[in-house]
Order: structure tokens, then C-alpha cells, then sequence
């Protein structure tokens, strides 16, 4: 028996006192993250929003076995984010797609949901109306029953069997006044909630592990009131990717008492915090970069591949690269590194020859 077979399943149950000292650190934890990158200044909380939110997605699609490419995502959400020091290049329109979904999620976390919202970030994720070869309802709420099921053709084991399809249009609106509501629970616990609630419901033919990410990052900044987004979430689940399936069927066949399911959720939150910190050791040593050289004069191309250099767009930086990218002579580009290796910016690898090329000293 499924929980969304239970009578009233939505009203699931839990051992708060149970869950207090854990909750606790989180919120701690939130807390701690958001007045260290707010010390940074709104420059580089940008700079690593911006890397938060392309690992998100990135994660979030390797979880569904697709691979997006990561300079893309960056240069998309740089776009829309209006950073221009991301090493803009040309993204494809399905990753133009999915940061929109997860902008809309995160960057408008405070709008209300609702049928239309989800619609369109269904419609975005699915563009051609296809999931690989086949043809799917797209922006619009499954008319057919819906399986999770895994292993070889003829050996497959059903994981999880959804909602029959003429519930999932009265479910969902359950869902969304719930979600809408102002009620006494914590945000972070709301969070763990709806992520649940969601892909028990399964309302989508494709697409619900992603939508329900991005529901996760919406109802996130709803508890710390923040559009920008210094960590992932995805790329946590992605690492315990076994242990959050299995988490989620124990669940699922359960009768409404969820608290191992909030536990699991909120030790991978606390995972993803506590990794801000290598993501905040990489945005202080660029901060610390632009002081120690702020009375240093640096032409527009120079600032660029800098920058890019910090982000590692394009690995060992050579003369004829700087060129392609800046966009300009080969010997304006030499002319360029040439003044940065004699401010001491930059120095000559030990290769050298045609192969020469050099590299930031920080």
C-alpha cells in the first residue's frame, strides 16, 4: 500500500522534538552563510551566486542522467543575472530553458505557485514536446498512469506507482494552497515537506525530479528570505544519489510518518551548507586578488580573461587564446599577457615553444 493510498495522507506526521537539535544547526548554519558572503560585498555574492546556481542545474539534470555543459549554464544565468564577466558563450535552448526555471524559482521565490507556474517551467524543461524519443503532455498535468521503474526490459521492478491520473488535478490543488499558505511550520521543514509531497504526486509524464529541485530551492529562499543561492542542494543528493531513492520508497509505502525522511533531508541541507565553505575560500581569494591589485590599472580585455581565468573556463592560458576570446590580434594579445607578466600578475609556465603559456599568481 502506497501513502497516497491512506485516507488524509497529506497530513503526515512527525517527531518534531526529534528533529529540533538537528534543525537547529541548519538554521544556524543558514545563517552563518548568508552574513559571510554578505560581508563579501554585492559584487562577488553574485559571483557566487552565479557558481551556486550552475552547479544546481548541472547536478540537479545529472541526477536524471542527462549532462549539461557547465560553461552554457554559467553563461545563461550570467545573462539573465547581468554579470558580464562570466565568459559569455552561446547556450543551447534547453539549458536557455532550465535556468529560466530555476531563475523563476529562486529569483521569485516569494510569487505565489500555482497550475500556470509549473506549466510553464514544464514547458521550458521540454521544449520540442519530446522526452528523448518519445512524445509527452507537456505543460499540462498527466493523463495516464505513471510508474517509477527501473532495471532491464522484461526484468523491470515498478519502485513507486503515482496518484491514478483524474486525481492529480484535485491533489495538486491541495498541494499548491498548502504551499501558499502562511502557516506556524518552519520554512526549512516546509521545504522537506513539499519535496515530498510533490514526487508522491508525480503530476508530470517527465520532469518531476527536476521540478520538485527547483520547488526545493524555491521553498529554501523562501526560509532565508534571499534570492541569492550560495550552495547546492542537487549536487549533495546527486553524492547520496542511492540513499535518497531509497529513503524516498521507504516513504512512499509508509502510513504518513515522515521523520526519517526530514532527517535525511536535513543532514543533505546541512552537507550543502557546510560546503559553501570551499565555494567561499574561492570567492575571498578573488576578492583578495582585486584589493591587493586595485591601484593597478587593467584594460577591459585583461579584466575579462581574469576573470576567467578564476572561474576556469578555458585551462592553460596561451596567446592565441587570449586572442580568440578578447577577440583581438595576436599581438595585441601577447602585448597584453606581456603587461600583466611585468606587473606580476601573471607568470610563464616552464613549457615553452609554441606550447607557451601562463598562469595567475594568486
Amino acid at each position: 500500500m502506497y501513502l497516497h493510498e491512506r485516507e488524509n495522507w497529506w497530513q503526515f506526521r512527525y517527531d518534531l522534538a526529534a528533529l529540533q537539535p538537528l534543525l537547529g544547526e541548519v538554521r544556524l548554519k543558514q545563517g552563518w552563510v548568508l552574513g559571510r558572503m554578505a560581508s563579501l560585498g554585492f559584487d562577488f555574492q553574485e559571483e557566487a551566486t552565479l557558481s551556486a546556481l550552475a552547479t544546481e542545474l548541472v547536478r540537479s539534470s545529472e541526477i536524471e542522467g542527462e549532462s549539461l555543459n557547465i560553461n552554457e549554464v554559467r553563461s545563461s544565468i550570467a545573462r539573465r543575472l547581468g554579470i558580464d564577466s562570466a565568459g559569455l558563450v552561446p547556450a543551447s535552448r534547453y539549458v536557455e530553458g532550465v535556468v529560466e526555471m530555476l531563475l523563476d524559482a529562486t529569483q521569485n521565490y516569494d510569487r505565489p505557485l500555482s497550475d500556470d507556474r509549473l506549466f510553464g517551467w514544464h514547458n521550458v524543461l521540454f521544449p520540442t514536446g519530446r522526452s528523448g524519443l518519445y512524445a509527452i503532455e507537456v505543460g499540462r498535468y498527466r493523463t495516464g498512469e505513471m510508474q517509477v521503474v527501473s532495471g532491464a526490459m522484461g526484468k523491470e521492478r515498478v519502485y513507486y506507482q503515482a496518484p491514478s491520473p483524474e486525481r492529480v488535478p484535485a491533489e495538486m490543488t491541495r498541494f499548491l494552497t498548502w504551499a501558499n499558505a502562511d502557516l506556524p511550520l518552519d520554512a526549512v521543514l516546509k521545504a522537506a515537506i513539499a519535496h515530498l509531497w510533490f514526487v508522491s504526486i508525480h503530476p508530470f509524464d517527465d520532469g518531476n525530479g527536476r521540478i520538485a529541485r527547483a520547488l526545493t530551492d524555491l521553498f529554501l529562499a523562501r526560509s532565508e528570505n534571499n534570492r541569492r543561492r550560495f550552495y547546492s542542494m542537487s549536487t549533495e543528493i546527486k553524492y547520496s544519489q542511492r540513499e535518497y531513492y531509497e529513503v524516498l520508497e521507504r516513504t512512499q509505502r509508509g502510513d504518513g510518518e515522515i521523520t526519517e525522511w526530514l532527517v535525511w533531508f536535513l543532514d543533505c541541507l546541512k552537507r550543502a551548507l557546510q560546503s559553501t565553505e570551499s565555494t567561499l575560500s574561492f570567492v575571498l581569494r578573488k576578492a583578495a586578488f582585486w584589493e591587493k591589485h586595485h591601484d593597478v590599472f587593467f584594460n577591459e580585455r585583461q579584466r575579462k580573461l581574469i576573470n576567467m581565468q578564476f572561474d576556469g573556463f578555458f585551462g592553460k592560458l596561451t596567446s592565441g587564446k587570449w586572442a580568440k576570446i578578447a577577440k583581438c590580434s595576436s599581438d595585441t594579445a601577447l602585448n597584453d599577457i606581456k603587461d600583466l607578466v611585468a606587473k606580476g600578475v601573471l607568470a610563464k609556465n616552464d613549457e615553452g615553444g609554441r606550447s607557451t603559456s601562463y598562469r595567475l599568481i594568486i
